[in-house]
């Protein structure tokens, strides 16, 4: 771990951590749409309010023991942005989430909520192009798909996903979180968007001239 630190761009923590603040803020604006958020946050929020803990608490508990699979059977897929992201994600989220209620209080018409679904998937888009481009570690469950396809490798990495989201969705919907259109286009929507901002804005802000460019960070993957 110290040799992978050592040889880590500053650039790339700067962005990966500015990644995981509008991904943060993503969250939270699926979740004052009141329409479902992605599968994994949903489930966390759903357990987190039937357990009666906090929900920036409960996610570190449930990232805790997914961290124990991702350091047992994914060891390269840990860096500063798995801690980042297990450890201040629901803060994050949480902090916005309450910023909204406060200056625009909840929305009450479905049109107003279909919008601010489309504001999420932007600014969710957004923060998860910035926070996996970095290459500086991924979440404990971002990597479970990635596990899965490096030990089922004749399934294609889609489909260990989509399992992966479809048992989040399945255990919110049990503990009586919301499943809507939020989860819906987080699921099958996020992916061409996510492509658009890596395409047209990370690739070129993590670029550096020089013959060192290709060579100052470890791949995850």
């Amino acid at each position: 771990m110290k040799g992978y630190m050592n040889k880590v761009d500053p650039k790339r923590l700067i962005i990966m951590v500015l990644g995981n603040v509008f991904l943060g803020m993503g969250i939270s604006i699926f979740k004052l749409s009141g329409l479902g958020n992605d599968p994994f946050s949903g489930m966390v929020m759903a357990l987190a309010d039937s357990s009666g803990i906090a929900y920036a608490n409960f996610i570190i508990l449930v990232n805790l023991v997914l961290f124990v699979i991702e350091y047992i059977t994914g060891k390269k897929f840990i860096g500063a942005g798995t801690f980042v992201n297990a450890i201040l994600l629901g803060y994050i989220a949480t902090f916005f989430h309450s910023t909204w209620l406060n200056l625009l209080g909840e929305p009450q018409l479905l049109w107003q909520r279909v919008i601010i679904v489309a504001i999420g998937v932007v600014v969710c888009s957004f923060g998860v192009s910035m926070y996996q481009k970095s290459d500086v570690g991924i979440s404990p469950y971002d990597s479970l798909s990635l596990i899965m396809k490096k030990n089922f490798p004749k399934i294609s990495y889609f489909w260990h996903r989509i399992f992966t989201d479809a048992l989040c969705a399945l255990i919110c919907f049990l503990a009586g979180g919301i499943i809507g259109l939020g989860t819906l286009v987080s699921v099958f929507g996020l992916g061409p968007i996510i492509h658009f901002f890596d395409v047209n804005f990370t690739e070129k802000l993590l670029a550096k001239k020089g013959p060192k460019a290709n060579n100052d960070s470890l791949p995850i993957t």
